[in-house]
């Protein structure tokens, strides 16, 4: 069976996580075997940035992927165990058996190939479809991982619930 690679980026700050999200749940309630991770945010009194974490797809656990760093901290905020965690979760899934893989985010850690990755060349091998999240500022990195494998989709839900549910496979 052949497998699909797409992309999406958005502009807004946390607009992606939302966005993923929904089209999980879509691609879940039209039946597909979704394995992946979508991000779900939460605002803490007193702190400027939001706490991040992963929901392990398709029914979790939640895990801590973001340090709380203080309010006058500007360095990286990830939590790399707890993003670790969330791969060794999805690559345990995986091997179950999965149609869609959703990785929320190609961020830091796959740019410098880690993190997600290898879960992400694994599902590939598997002929598992693969839709990824990314940034302005990781985009090179993921075009130089997928090579000209990858599709560009744009960050419409519509457009996204019909990639991921109704597609026919190898389209």
């Amino acid at each position: 069976m052949p497998m699909r690679l797409a992309y999406t980026m958005t502009g807004g700050r946390g607009a992606l996580d939302p966005l993923l999200h929904g089209v999980a749940q879509e691609a879940m309630a039209a039946g597909r075997r979704v394995v992946g991770i979508v991000q779900v945010n939460s605002d803490r009194p007193g702190c400027a940035r939001c706490d991040m974490d992963a929901v392990v797809l398709p029914d979790g656990p939640m895990i801590r992927i973001s340090q709380s760093l203080g309010p006058e901290a500007r360095g990286c905020r990830l939590d790399a165990a707890g993003l670790e965690q969330a791969v060794a979760a999805t690559q345990a899934r995986l091997s179950t058996g999965a149609d869609l893989l959703i990785v929320n985010k190609f961020g830091k850690q796959e740019a410098a190939g880690r993190g997600f990755r290898p879960v992400i060349a694994a599902a590939l091998e598997q002929g598992v479809d693969v839709l990824l999240g990314v940034n302005a500022l990781n985009l090179d990195a993921l075009l130089e991982f997928t090579g000209d494998l990858a599709t560009a989709l744009p960050p419409d839900p519509a457009t996204l619930s019909r990639w991921v549910v109704h597609e026919e496979h190898g389209v």
